[in-house]
């Protein structure tokens, strides 16, 4: 590399959850800060950084796959791996050809200097390894997150997670539960806000512990009013929650408030008492069911999401026939299937009865075909209604947005992004929400 250039280029992928992708929007602001023009991934690069996922074994390799695609744009780049794999396989990520700065999920500040380095006096022989132990954290890591391109911005409330569910591994590369003050919330809120936008996506590993590490104490409903309130914010959106959450106090704030969207991904796994008793859910089937009924009867016309595990260690034809008539009779929006993938380090990598690929494939397979099903009939409920939809961009002779309840539409109208305006939803212009990301995902310039 030329060590007499004054001027670099860097690129950011996320992988993963919406916490991942404003790490990745954080990553970026830090770079951009250290005076490097920021470019789309797509695009040859001075540095890439890739914020990964461990979530799964299909996320461990498409973060493996995105590596060799920035090698292939430039062998001669910074590759810096950061988020939950590195953290959780720091060797495997360092052993990953093309890589020389290994991060996990703190401490990210570091990277831009250490790249620097690098781009001025060559790569290293070695990774360098950045990572720290997150078990130690407890404090909040405080970065700026700028989102250009974006219309919805994520606002990042609460980090780690103290639950430890049998099949997960993502305490082990978050940590335990941090929270963000509430003066630093309502802080960015009111940041976002000035710079225009009109919907703020409330994410966080495991948002409902939010507030309970601070003192005084807090809740998650202290900090959906913070952002709520913040003028000029139309819409507040809550990301992933357990039914755990869903209390009488906790659905009443949020009706008061009047502009927290009505669309919840309540997590569930599965909808086998037995199933939730082996993977430490803490909750029955039942529970949930009285939550989706309670948010149902304080939003009417909520769209509620989930995400469901097949083939979980022992799981029996019988358990899972009971999980799938349960997601009938709960009636999802969209259901996120996941097969099982056992993570070495959690409780369920060891626990016997593994089930077959082929069967857990078969079984995702009609989870699939339920969650199409669901859907169809969600949409259907709101065929002829005039909803406000928040518009997200303009391509293809098409305007494209979404329902605050999380149906995605296009119309042929010609609406600038961010407008909201009212429109009348027909089977034509209701799309997959899916498909709605994948096609119009917007290019990462700061």
């Amino acid at each position: 590399m030329c060590s007499c250039k004054k001027s670099y280029t860097a690129a950011a992928r996320a992988l993963g959850c919406k916490v991942s992708s404003r790490d990745a929007d954080a990553l970026l602001s830090a770079f951009r800060a250290a005076g490097f023009e920021i470019v789309d991934f797509s695009e040859k690069a001075d540095v890439y950084i890739i914020n990964t996922c461990t979530v799964t074994n299909i996320s461990d390799k498409k973060s493996r796959q995105t590596v060799s695609r920035a090698l292939a744009l430039n062998p001669e780049a910074v590759i810096a791996v950061a988020g939950c794999m590195s953290q959780v396989s720091p060797a495997a990520a360092a052993a990953l050809r093309g890589v020389s700065i290994v991060a996990g999920t703190a401490g990210r500040a570091e990277i831009p200097e250490a790249a620097l380095e690098m781009l001025r006096n060559g790569l290293p022989a070695a990774p360098v390894i950045l990572t720290r132990d997150i078990s130690q954290a407890r404090v909040f890591d405080e970065e700026t997150a700028e989102q250009a391109g974006r219309t919805r911005a994520y606002l990042k409330i609460q980090d780690g997670c103290d639950n430890f569910c049998s099949y997960c591994v993502i305490p082990y590369a978050r940590g335990r539960s941090r929270s963000r003050a509430l003066a630093a919330v309502r802080a960015e809120a009111e940041r976002l806000a000035g710079e225009g936008f009109k919907e703020i996506v409330i994410t966080g590993i495991h948002a409902e512990s939010y507030g309970r590490d601070l003192s005084p104490p807090l809740r998650l409903l202290d900090a959906a009013r913070a952002v709520s309130e913040t003028p000029g914010v139309a819409r507040a959106r809550l990301s992933s929650l357990s039914p755990l959450a869903v209390t009488d106090e906790f659905l009443e704030g949020l009706t008061a408030l009047g502009n927290v969207c009505a669309h919840f991904h309540l997590s569930l796994q599965s909808g086998c008492e037995r199933t939730l008793a082996a993977m430490d859910r803490r909750y029955s089937a039942a529970f949930y069911a009285e939550s989706a009924r309670k948010i149902r009867g304080a939003f009417p016309g909520a769209a509620l999401t989930t995400d469901i595990i097949t083939g979980f260690p022992g799981e029996t034809d019988r358990d899972f026939e009971e999980s799938f008539r349960f997601c009938e009779s709960v009636g999802f929006a969209k259901i996120h299937v996941f097969p099982f993938s056992p993570k070495k380090g959690t409780k369920a990598y060891a626990l016997p009865g593994r089930v077959p690929a082929s069967v857990k494939k078969e079984r995702a397979a009609r989870f699939l075909a339920l969650s199409e099903e669901s859907r169809r009939r969600f949409l259907a409920g709101f065929e002829g209604r005039v909803m406000p939809v928040l518009f997200e961009r303009r391509a293809g002779g098409f305007s494209s947005g979404l329902t605050e309840n999380y149906i995605a539409v296009s119309v042929r109208e010609d609406f600038p992004p961010n407008a909201i305006a009212p429109v009348e939803l027909t089977p034509e212009n209701m799309t997959d929400y899916s498909n709605f990301t994948k096609r119009w995902q917007p290019k990462r310039r700061l």
